[in-house]
Formats: structure tokens, C-alpha cells, sequence
């Protein structure tokens, strides 16, 4: 598991050449996407000899200037290397061009938080996100998530989504390892682990949970899979207290969700989860952790992902520690009875008891 607890042993010119990168950390984000966007990338991934700047410029109709300032900047990345007048695809350029998950990760920077991050200072005075209007009105992201420009929807979605389409598959097992007739899909987003769930059991029926413009969207899947008869949407503000929950289901779930809400908001939701769970009841939490995860990397992604939230999303929430999550869990008046960690792309299942 991921600690920080040891001592600074960089010297002070390393020390020194971090905070470079970190200056001009925007400024790599966007010759990187520049590179991806003009076929520059993909032209040394073909070239795996490599090619002079005179070539890829000839090759994409470029100004010979602007394809060598990329190339210059993307040699001090590590993005390629430079052998004579020839540059080659580095291992880190490779996955910066074919890497799934380093994909859906700039896209989402890109297009969801690129521009609103720069009122990242007011979010963090005034506990709102202040980046949001960029794109809308709204006071979070989730009311205005279906209404967001087609390009910036697709980057959401496919940032959401591969991370949790990791996870589902061994979820699935754990999940249904004993027989559920009634499911309760919280915050169920576009239907998609719903439509698992009754492709995964046959005899399970599920109902989602979430705000009226999401199920929409939901709705929409749900009947192109032909499976209206078993998945039932219901509308609901998951936010306010006075919104009850259905009773009666066998199995709660809530699937990178608890992430989006503050610590005295989870509280309420878990509590709102108790009210109408039974006594055989099982809450499922599927979550990423940044303290549970194997490798640095992770834990990065995870504590920038922090800041999307803060800036972009509701302003309030994060994605948390794991002490911090069962300390929620407890003040419900929940236990956790199951943990699994190291599913899917990091993700922990946790399940819950009354």
C-alpha cells in the first residue's frame, strides 16, 4: 500500500528540476495533447525508426517551426528521444499514445477540467466550484452532466467508465455470490451496471436511483437493451433528507459515487441506506482509495482527481482514505463486514451491514 511517511532524500538539484516540471507542468499537458491531436505521435509510433522534423512535417502539411518546438519540448518530457536528426517514440510517449487508461485521463484533463481549473484558488477559498461555470450554471456538475457539450460528455463518460468497466466483471461475482431478487442502484449514472447486473442473474430485478435528467439517459439504454421489464428508474435528490429511499431490497449498491459528496453528505446517504435496509440486507461500496492503492502512479491520479472535484464538480467532495470512508460508514450505524481490495483498477469492495 501506498505511504508518504519518508524522509526527503532528493538532493537540491533534483528538488529543484521537479519544480521546473511542475512550472511548466501545463505547458507539457499541452504540447503532449497537441502531439496526440496532429499526428505527430502516431507518425514515430509508424516511423519506428524514426523521422526528422522535416518528415512529419511534410507528412501533415505542418509548419516545419511548430512541429520542431513539439518535438524540442517532448525530448525534456521524455516524450521521445533524438538520435542525430531523427526522433523516436519513447516508452512514455508509447502509453501517452496507446495506453487506455493514460487515454481516458487526458481527454477528462482536457476537455472537462482544463479550462475551470484556473479558478482553482476561489473553489478553495469559497468551498464551491468555481470552475463549473466555464460550462453552465449549475451549482455541481451532475445537474448539468446531460446537458454538457457533446465532446465534454463523451471525455466524462469515458474517464467514469474506465475505471468502473475494470471492476464490474469481478464485482459481479462477489456481488451475486448469494441470490439477489431486488437490487437498489444508487446513483446508477447511464444504466450501465444495472444492464449487468440482469444480464449477470436472470432473476434479478434492479431499480436506480438518481437525478431525473440522468435517468433519462438511463431510460434511453435501458430500453435499447430490451430490459424495461426488469430495470425501473426512479427519480429521486439523492441530497435531500426528506427524499426516502424503496425498502426491501436485497442488496444496496453504490459504485464511485460515495466520492462525489462531502464527509457530512455521505453520512447522510449511509444513513438513508440504513433506513431501508432490512436485516438480511448487504450495502456494497465500491470505491478507489488512494491509500489502498499498489502503486504511486495511482495514488497521483487519485489525489488530482481530488482537485477536478474541488474545482469542477460540487466543490465539497474528494476521493477519500479509507479510514476516513469507515469512520462514515460507522456514524451511519454501519458495519463493514467484507473488504476486497486490488479489483479492477485499483478499486475496493466493501460490504455492509446494519
Amino acid at each position: 500500500m501506498i505511504t508518504y511517511q519518508q524522509p526527503d532524500t532528493k538532493t537540491a538539484v533534483e528538488a529543484r528540476a521537479d519544480a521546473q516540471r511542475i512550472a511548466f507542468g501545463p505547458m507539457v499537458f499541452q504540447a503532449t495533447m497537441a502531439m496526440r491531436r496532429l499526428g505527430i505521435l502516431d507518425e514515430l509510433y509508424t516511423h519506428r525508426d524514426g523521422r526528422t522534423a522535416v518528415e512529419i512535417a511534410q507528412s501533415h502539411s505542418l509548419p516545419e517551426y511548430g512541429v520542431k518546438v513539439l518535438l524540442e519540448a517532448g525530448l525534456s518530457s521524455g516524450i521521445v528521444a533524438l538520435s542525430g536528426d531523427r526522433f523516436t517514440l519513447t516508452k512514455t510517449g508509447y502509453f501517452l499514445l496507446k495506453d487506455e487508461m493514460t487515454t481516458a485521463n487526458l481527454n477528462f484533463v482536457a476537455d472537462v477540467c482544463y479550462e475551470g481549473m484556473r479558478f482553482l484558488t476561489d473553489a478553495i477559498r469559497e468551498g464551491k466550484p468555481a470552475g463549473l461555470p466555464v460550462f453552465g450554471p449549475w451549482s455541481t456538475i451532475y445537474e448539468g452532466l446531460s446537458q454538457l457539450p457533446e465532446a465534454v460528455q463523451a471525455s466524462w463518460f469515458a474517464f467514469d467508465h474506465f475505471y468502473s468497466d475494470k471492476a464490474f466483471p469481478a464485482v459481479l461475482r462477489l456481488v451475486f455470490e448469494q441470490p439477489i431478487a431486488q437490487l437498489l442502484d444508487v446513483g446508477g449514472n447511464t444504466g450501465k451496471w444495472a444492464l449487468q447486473c440482469v444480464a449477470h442473474d436472470p432473476r434479478v430485478h434492479v431499480t436506480i436511483l438518481d437525478l431525473p435528467g440522468q435517468l433519462e439517459k438511463a431510460k434511453r439504454n435501458i430500453q435499447a437493451a430490451g430490459m424495461s421489464d426488469r430495470i425501473a428508474c426512479h427519480p429521486i435528490d439523492l441530497l435531500s433528507d426528506a427524499a426516502a429511499w424503496p425498502k426491501g431490497a436485497d442488496a444496496i449498491w453504490m459504485s464511485q459515487f460515495l466520492d462525489c459528496f462531502s464527509v457530512p453528505q455521505i453520512v447522510s446517504l449511509l444513513k438513508r441506506a440504513h433506513a431501508a435496509m432490512g436485516a438480511g440486507t448487504s450495502l456494497y461500496i465500491l470505491e478507489t482509495y488512494w491509500d489502498r492503492q499498489q502503486h504511486e502512479a495511482a495514488a497521483f491520479s487519485l489525489h488530482n482527481t481530488s482537485l477536478y472535484f474541488a474545482c469542477m464538480a460540487n466543490g465539497n467532495s474528494k476521493m477519500y482514505h479509507s479510514d476516513e470512508m469507515k469512520e462514515c460508514v460507522a456514524a451511519a450505524g454501519l458495519n463493514v463486514v467484507r473488504e476486497v481490495d486490488g479489483i479492477g483498477v485499483g478499486h475496493t469492495l466493501w460490504e455492509c451491514k446494519r
